[in-house]
């Protein structure tokens, strides 16, 4: 008998929440089922957080489910106030557009979209002509203030305060599951545990409006073992497009997750078989940085494909397992960098984020420039330190970096 998908993201801890555990199980097996995940516009990339949602379209996909991935180019409007305290930057039309195309791009290197396997669809098809008294008296009588106020994305921007523009996303998000399912047959809602308010607006408004049963499930968010987001570094966000984040920085950030986060990764980011994993669950000390490396290699495969995380790996051995200099490995040309402060050097190479960083790095004793320990905040870099390869920067014990001048 086929495996239900339910069992396989349960067993992966991908589920935090569902609104109906039984039938969602029995449903998923018994038939081939529409389902969807929106994604916002609020950026030229996706990020980490995201491909956690891409890889579980993907077990639906490959269990002949059917995903359909919405972009938010009307709901992008206005901006989703889940899981944050202040407002988003409002966008014009031509940036949501384009950063809709990408977005497609990005997605189709995980999921299928040949032969209707997968769609993708936007939201402006429906929200931006709507009639604004027309939507109030036909979706805004379905919903109670007093319940809204209830849920958890705006009681903690209720402090802060919160613009009625925000206050109107749950209906927006709610009213693009109902249009979905009358138009597609969509009958399950995914999404981030930060989106659990939204989906059950959703459901509930196709209940009142359609007399329907859809559903909802949210997978676990993707944090370290003390609660952080992650995909987050002292230089910003970790985006899956390689001119925001290059492939061989995406790999490292995976290489350096905690020994207490690289389990929970593999099972939540890669399709490495659970038995494979239990087995990895008993390592300890140098052991796990194997399954780090692995880790890396097999997130890397699926967002920049088989070449790219070949030579990641390969860059990576060179550089660290045999202490040497790749010419794969991160690079920063400044000209004139003799007589430029080593701090100041540290920030432009964008490894720290200012010099108060970088000053701090210098004092605890974890830089290292030519493999020889520095310590001097005050120092400037000098000729000596240019060798053939440049000036090799080691920041800990396995972020490397080269300066060069041209």
């Amino acid at each position: 008998m086929e495996e239900n998908v339910f069992d396989v993201l349960k067993e992966r801890g991908l589920i935090a929440q569902t609104t109906h555990e039984d039938e969602i199980r029995e449903l998923l097996g018994k038939e081939k089922v529409t389902f969807y995940i929106g994604f916002d516009p609020t950026a030229d990339s996706l990020h980490v957080g995201h491909f956690l949602q891409m890889v579980v379209m993907r077990h639906m996909q490959m269990h002949g489910h059917r995903p359909i991935a919405l972009v938010g180019g009307g709901t992008g409007h206005i901006g989703d106030p889940s899981g944050r305290t202040d407002m988003r930057q409002m966008m014009t039309e031509e940036t949501i557009n384009h950063n809709c195309e990408c977005f497609k791009k990005q997605l189709s290197s995980v999921i299928d979209f040949s032969d209707g396997k997968a769609i993708m669809v936007n939201n402006a098809n429906w929200l931006l002509d709507l009639n604004y008294i027309e939507f109030l008296r036909d979706i805004g009588s379905c919903f109670s203030v007093n319940k809204m106020l209830t849920a958890e994305c705006f009681k903690q921007r209720l402090e802060k305060g919160l613009s009625f523009l925000e206050f109107n996303y749950m209906l927006m998000q709610s009213y693009d599951f109902l249009m979905l399912n009358r138009e597609y047959g969509c009958k399950l809602e995914l999404g981030g545990d930060d989106q659990w308010s939204n989906i059950l607006g959703g459901i509930d408004l196709c209940r009142r409006k359609d007399q329907t049963q859809v559903y909802g499930m949210t997978f676990t968010l993707l944090t370290t073992s003390e609660g952080k987001k992650m995909g987050k570094t002292q230089s910003g966000a970790v985006w899956l497009d390689p001119e925001k984040t290059s492939p061989y920085d995406f790999y490292q950030y995976w290489v350096n997750v905690d020994d207490n986060d690289v389990i929970k990764c593999l099972k939540l980011l890669t399709f490495v078989p659970m038995d494979t994993i239990r087995e990895m669950e008993k390592w300890e000390g140098q052991q796990l940085n194997e399954a780090k490396r692995l880790l890396a290699y097999e997130v890397t495969k699926l967002v920049h494909g088989e070449e790219e995380a070949e030579r990641c790996k390969k860059t990576a051995e060179e550089v660290f397992a045999k202490g040497g200099v790749s010419d794969d490995m991160p690079t920063t040309v400044i000209p004139d960098v003799v007589g430029m402060g080593v701090l100041d050097m540290l920030v432009k190479t964008g490894l720290l984020s200012s010099k108060g960083e970088a000053r701090r790095l210098v004092q605890q004793n974890g830089l290292s420039i030519n493999d020889e320990k520095y310590n001097d905040p005050q120092g400037v870099v000098t000729e000596d330190m240019l060798t053939e390869n440049g000036i090799i920067i080691k920041k800990g014990k396995k972020v490397f970096h080269r300066v060069v001048t041209e």
